[in-house]
């Protein structure tokens, strides 16, 4: 609108300076009073108008300065909203691999445990077995014993018989 309205202005006055220079023309060519008023006439018309043009352009160039303001001062609060944004979404990033360091850290530090308890466990998986065959050994003694006890109990109760035996024999 704004070259526009310079353009219409340059024609306007372009126009305005052919209409001035064809009226002195025709003033030095002896013009008729009432045609050199005529001219007077739209001489200030169009000066009128080119004023009006002016005014006009005048008006638009400060609407456009303004509207131009508002759209800068609206583009860096818009840019100053983004950097803040920015800003915080770097900040959020950062929390964020801090708490993954520290995640990875803990599961370090689980898994050495779970190494550390699978061995732990080996040990005694392997100490059980030990325990389980010397359980078994001390069955096996038992069983024996109490065999050995059987046959023990068997011999004295044969050894009473024959001593109960024996003893009333030996009396007569």
């Amino acid at each position: 609108q704004l070259l526009e309205a310079k353009a219409s202005l340059s024609l306007a006055q372009a126009q305005h300076t052919l209409q001035l220079q064809q009226a002195k023309a025709q003033i030095n060519n002896m013009v008729p009073k009432k045609q050199f008023e005529q001219l007077q006439n739209t001489l200030r018309e169009e000066q009128c108008r080119t004023q009006q043009l002016q005014e006009r352009l005048q008006q638009q160039a400060e609407q456009a300065c303004r509207q131009l303001l508002r759209t800068q001062e609206e583009h860096e609060q818009l840019l100053q909203a983004a950097v803040e944004q920015a800003e915080g979404l770097e900040q959020s990033l950062r929390n964020a691999e801090a708490v993954l360091a520290e995640k990875a850290a803990q599961l370090r530090d689980a898994q050495a445990q779970l190494s550390r308890n699978k061995l732990l466990i080996e040990e005694l998986r392997g100490e059980n077995r030990r325990f389980a065959m010397a359980l078994q050994a001390a069955e096996l003694k038992q069983k024996r014993m109490e065999e050995k006890n059987q046959l023990l109990e068997e011999q004295a109760s044969a050894l009473k018989q024959l001593v109960g035996k024996i003893t009333p024999a030996c009396l007569t």
